[in-house]
């Protein structure tokens, strides 16, 4: 029987199993291995699975490929590129303070800010928000510039969303109690919207004051997520485009606090913790 070595890492409650591999552009039967790896029964439970190597070009140290608990592969992930930070921090396969990784979205560079113990807290520069609506992608009547406020019907009743892409779609709906969010129902029904060609994550979110907003994250191919980097982000920047908040605002997801800027040079920055939780053995064929 063969066997498969594997960590399990979350970021504010965010999980993912990282696995090392020889070459992440060769992995065969990812898909089913995440959808069972990931079962919360039958498996060993998570988010998402990361598949990460070291890198064959110099613009970066580690090459990565993230795949959701449905099987589906996702672009970039905020708080599982931290995850796969911290386990080359935490298994000693990269010591320097800097870190470059490799993802399907591009190149993200990494600051490790402060550790103890498994825990790692940093900073990550997630790169550019897209706006236009044949980037995020969004099928509108006519291509906009930007999708700010658009009415968008779901379930038989109007929403005013933002939606932008962070290396993956963004819908963001702001809304003034979240507790009154109904998100089991409201999540699918935008995450496969015939609007979206590639699906989206969605966030619902809060603001709090000119500084501080809290969201809830239904997080494609994943469903309801504690916590999300790349929706932390998208939703931080929705808010700035809305005139909500300032350009740097701590986003309370259900697992925790992140802090987000948008620079003025247009890039985002984001800034939170990873920690390792256990090393395991997958022993299914």
């Amino acid at each position: 029987m063969s066997e498969i070595r594997f960590m399990k890492l979350q970021g504010l409650g965010n999980d993912f199993l990282v696995i090392s591999v020889d070459d992440v552009s060769a992995l065969r039967a990812a898909r089913e291995l995440a959808r069972q790896m990931c079962d919360r029964n039958f498996g060993a439970g998570a988010d998402g699975i990361v598949f990460v190597t070291r890198a064959r070009h110099s613009d970066s140290d580690f090459a990565s490929r993230i795949f959701n608990s449905d099987g589906s592969e996702a672009g970039i992930s905020g708080n599982g590129t931290r995850c796969v930070a911290a386990y080359l921090y935490y298994t000693g396969m990269w010591t320097e303070p800097e870190i470059r990784i490799a993802t399907a979205a591009g190149v993200k560079n990494g600051t490790l800010i402060a550790r103890q113990g498994a825990r790692f807290d940093l900073e990550f520069d997630m790169g550019e928000p897209r706006f236009a609506s044949g980037d995020v992608p969004i099928a509108l009547d006519r291509p906009l510039s930007s999708v700010i406020g658009h009415p968008l019907n779901i379930g038989g009743e109007s929403f005013e969303v933002t939606c932008l892409s962070m290396g993956n779609p963004q819908c963001v709906l702001f809304v003034s109690d979240l507790d009154h969010v109904n998100l089991s129902e409201l999540g699918p029904l935008i995450e496969d919207h015939p609007v979206f060609p590639d699906r989206t994550n969605v966030e619902f979110a809060q603001v709090i004051s000119r500084n501080e907003m809290k969201i809830r994250i239904w997080e494609r191919g994943a469903g309801h997520t504690l916590s999300s980097g790349t929706g932390s982000c998208a939703s931080a920047v929705a808010a700035v485009l809305n005139g909500m908040t300032e350009r740097t605002v701590v986003v309370h997801t259900e697992g925790g606090p992140l802090r987000v800027a948008w620079r003025g040079d247009n890039r985002v920055m984001l800034t939170g913790p990873a920690e390792v939780i256990y090393e395991g053995h997958w022993l299914r064929e």
